[in-house]
C-alpha cells in the first residue's frame, strides 16, 4: 500500500481539487488542469501517459492475464451558470464548503479516485490491475475523451466512474439519444389557405412523442423517457415555412439499446413529410449486476443502490461499470457549486474501503477455488 496515510493522501487531493478549480478546463480546453494532474503523479513518483488532455497510470505491479479494474472521472467543467455570484475559479473555502466551478461535479470525485490510486499504487499480488484515467471532454461526449483512451487499455473487466452519488452505488445509467427531427409542409403566403403546414403538421409529432410509452421498464431505471426540448421553424409573420424543426432528448433504460429505441421512433413517425436523424448511437445504457462483487463490497459498507438518469462517461465503456462518487448531482452545473470537505474525507475513505473489500474478496475467492481443483 501507499507509504503515505489515508489522511494525507486525502489532505493532499482537495489541495488538488483547489488547485483544479483555480484553473479553468473547459471541455477541449483542459490541457492547463493536465498539467496539474501530471505533477500528482510526478510527485508522487507514478508512471503515467498523456494524449491530448487524458492521462492515465497503472498500478505499479501491473501483470499480464490478470483481470483489470477502471477508475475514472474527468476533469473537464461545462461553463459557469450566469447566476453566479462568486468567481466560479477561486476555491472558496467556507463553512465546511468549498466553492468553486467543477468542485462537485466532478472534481471531487476525480481528486478522491487518484488518491484512492495512489493508496493501492505500490501493493503487491493484487487480484486485479488498476488503471486510473483522469478524462477529458466528459460534458460535451467529444472525441477526445475516454472514448479515445479504451484503445490503448488492456481489456476492461470493471469499472468505476467516479460523479456525484453520495457516495450511493448507481448500479445503472439511462443511455442519451438526440434527435433532429424535421416536418416538412407546403410553403406559401400566410393569406391563402393551406391546409398542409409544417408547423400545423409538427402538432401530431409533438403529440406521439408527448404520449408514446416504451413497453419495458426497467427494475431500476424506470420507462424510457422522450422530451421535445427545442422547436425551430419560419423567418417572418406572413410566410408559411417549408419546415419545423424538433431536437429530442430521449434517456434510454436498460431494457433497450439507442438503436432500437431509434428504429421503433422512426417506424411510429416517419414518413413522406418526417424524418428522424439522431446526433449520435453510441450514449447507450450501462450497468453493473447487483451480485458483482464490487456492488456488494459497497452494500456491506451501507451503501444504497439505485438507477442514475444523468450520462456520463459510462456510456462510452462496455463492461459493468458501477458510477459512485462524493458529491450530490443536483449541484451539478448549478450557480456557485460546492463540496463539502466531509464529503472528499468520506469519498476517499469509503473508495478505499469498498476496493479493500473487493479485491480481498476476490483473491480469497481465486484462493478457494485453486483449493479445489488441487
Amino acid at each position: 500500500m501507499s507509504l503515505k496515510t489515508i489522511h494525507t493522501l486525502t489532505e493532499e487531493a482537495i489541495s488538488l481539487l483547489k488547485s483544479l478549480i483555480a484553473t479553468p478546463s473547459f471541455s477541449s480546453e483542459e490541457e492547463n488542469t493536465a498539467k496539474l494532474i501530471e505533477a500528482w503523479f510526478n510527485n508522487n513518483n507514478i508512471p503515467f501517459k498523456r494524449e491530448n488532455n487524458n492521462i492515465w497510470a497503472y498500478n505499479k505491479h501491473f501483470a499480464e492475464g490478470k483481470p483489470t479494474l477502471l477508475l475514472n472521472s474527468h476533469h473537464d467543467t461545462v461553463k459557469p451558470n450566469q447566476a453566479y455570484t462568486l468567481d466560479p475559479f477561486e476555491a472558496i473555502e467556507q463553512d465546511g464548503k468549498l466553492f468553486g466551478l467543477g468542485s462537485n461535479d466532478a472534481g471531487g470525485c476525480l481528486v478522491s479516485l487518484i488518491a484512492t490510486f495512489t493508496y493501492f499504487y505500490e501493493a503487491e499480488n493484487l487480484p486485479y490491475n488498476i488503471v486510473m484515467v483522469a478524462s477529458a471532454e466528459e460534458e460535451s461526449s467529444g472525441p477526445n475523451g475516454l472514448n479515445s483512451v479504451l484503445k490503448h487499455l488492456p481489456e476492461l473487466d470493471c469499472a468505476i466512474v467516479g460523479e456525484p452519488t453520495e457516495m450511493q452505488l448507481a448500479i445503472a445509467e439511462k443511455g442519451l439519444l438526440v434527435l433532429d427531427v424535421t416536418i416538412n409542409g407546403t410553403p406559401g403566403h400566410a393569406a391563402h389557405p393551406n391546409d398542409d403546414m409544417a408547423i400545423y403538421n409538427t402538432l401530431k409529432v409533438i403529440e406521439w412523442f408527448r404520449d408514446y410509452t416504451f413497453e419495458k421498464v426497467s427494475e431500476v431505471l424506470g420507462p424510457v423517457k422522450m422530451t421535445v426540448t427545442q422547436i425551430n421553424a419560419g423567418k417572418q409573420h406572413n410566410v408559411v415555412p417549408a419546415e419545423c424543426n424538433l431536437v429530442v432528448d430521449v434517456r434510454v433504460n436498460d431494457c433497450y439499446t439507442n438503436l432500437e429505441v431509434l428504429e421503433t421512433i422512426k417506424s411510429g413517425i416517419e414518413n413522406g413529410k418526417v424524418t428522424v436523424k439522431p446526433r449520435s448511437l453510441h450514449l447507450n445504457s450501462s450497468s453493473i449486476a447487483k451480485e458483482h462483487a464490487l456492488v456488494q463490497a459497497g452494500i456491506a459498507l451501507g451503501r444504497t443502490t439505485y438507477g442514475s438518469p444523468t450520462l456520463s462517461d459510462q456510456s462510452v465503456l462496455s463492461c459493468q461499470s458501477l458510477k459512485l462518487g462524493p458529491g450530490l448531482s443536483l449541484r451539478s452545473h448549478s450557480a456557485d457549486e460546492f463540496i463539502y470537505i466531509n464529503e472528499i474525507k468520506e469519498g476517499v475513505e469509503l473508495y478505499i474501503k469498498i476496493l479493500s473489500q473487493f479485491l480481498n474478496y476476490t483473491t480469497k475467492t481465486a484462493d478457494e477455488a485453486t483449493l479445489k481443483q488441487q
